[in-house]
């Protein structure tokens, strides 16, 4: 059974696609808002190409799901539903926090807060452990307002690593001398989700790209399948 694994993400500033096959990783990243919809084909189509394979060969399509920019979201959302539905693939979705948590236990971590901002005045958070080198999250994921989690940053009470753009907008967060920020995973990327996605071909954790649902984590917000398949 094949292993060769595609990755996509456009649901922050970072757009970025990322190739696993026979024990190479091709990556390519650009921090390009409002640029994703024209970059995120050609990278992917690079990626093949530098493998000397096609779409046919992979084995799954993971791709972030959320939470990040709405536009973002839908636009990978709505490419990995063309790519799945044209070579009959399952997909992985996985979460844009954990893959910057991801990749800052890549780097030895071992305690992690994301944080990206969500506009707003509010943050969208994720608290994460390593479990076995993998992001594991610990409680939910939420959408909050700074003062809110402040309290429950302050309570963590141990070397904590914080990345994210959140933590950027809202830098008193991590004022507490426990935590510190790691910049070089400010925005999630596709690479970064690799240990995640592997991972999750290896349990059976892939879906049909009929069963998926973008994570906005605000309520207001709804995904629109393509015509036929609602």
């Amino acid at each position: 059974m094949s292993d060769t694994i595609l990755i996509l993400d456009t649901a922050t500033e970072n757009c970025s696609a990322a190739l696993y096959h026979n024990g190479q990783v091709f990556e390519d990243c650009a921090e390009a808002p409002r640029e994703h919809s024209q970059r995120i084909l050609p990278m992917v189509e690079s990626l093949l190409s530098q493998a000397q394979i096609s779409l046919d060969d992979a084995a799954v399509i993971a791709f972030g799901c959320g939470p990040g920019s709405f536009t973002g979201i839908r636009i990978g959302t709505a490419m990995v539903q063309g790519l799945a539905l044209g070579a009959e693939l399952p997909v992985l979705p996985l979460s844009n926090l954990a893959a910057m948590a991801q990749g800052a236990i890549n780097a030895g971590a071992t305690e992690v807060v994301a944080a990206i901002d969500a506009r707003m005045g509010e943050v969208y958070f994720g608290h994460y452990r390593a479990e076995e080198g993998l992001a594991v999250l610990q409680g939910q994921e939420v959408v909050i307002k700074p003062d809110t989690l402040q309290p429950q940053l302050d309570a963590i009470g141990q070397a904590t690593t914080a990345v994210g753009t959140g933590f950027e907008t809202y830098p008193q967060l991590i004022a507490n001398q426990h935590i510190e920020a790691d910049t070089s995973c400010r925005l999630p990327s596709a690479a970064m989700m690799m240990p995640l996605a592997q991972h999750g071909w290896r349990t059976d954790a892939a879906i049909s790209i009929d069963d998926v649902e973008p994570v906005y984590l605000r309520n207001e917000v709804t995904w629109k399948k393509l015509p036929g398949r609602e």
